[in-house]
């Protein structure tokens, strides 16, 4: 098992939880199912937050938990923080449709 400082839900996930701080710069090894991905994390991301773990073009689905969570606002690049900045809500609107996962 893979000791990490992040944490990926679903294999579907396009994000990863950080589960310990990390610095920008830091590269983060994650067990994704059966398989390793390291990434290099571009921003400082704080104990909770997420960051991608491949490019996530505007407009396509943030996916956590296998759900999608809300929409990219703009091109998000992998390692990039994951946030309000970078993302809104899809659910409980009424004038948006929520992306298919």
């Amino acid at each position: 098992m893979i000791r990490s400082k992040a944490l990926v839900i679903k294999d579907t996930d396009n994000v990863a939880t950080a589960i310990q701080a990390i610095r920008a710069g830091e590269a983060v090894s994650l067990g994704i199912g059966e398989h390793v991905l390291a990434i290099k994390v571009l921003d400082d991301i704080a104990f909770g937050h997420k960051f991608a773990l491949v490019d996530i073009a505007a407009g396509a689905p943030v996916v956590k938990y296998g759900e999608p969570i809300g929409a990219a606002i703009k091109d998000i690049k992998t390692g990039q923080y994951v946030h309000v900045h970078n993302v809104e809500s899809i659910r409980g609107r009424g004038d948006k449709q929520q992306p298919k996962g």
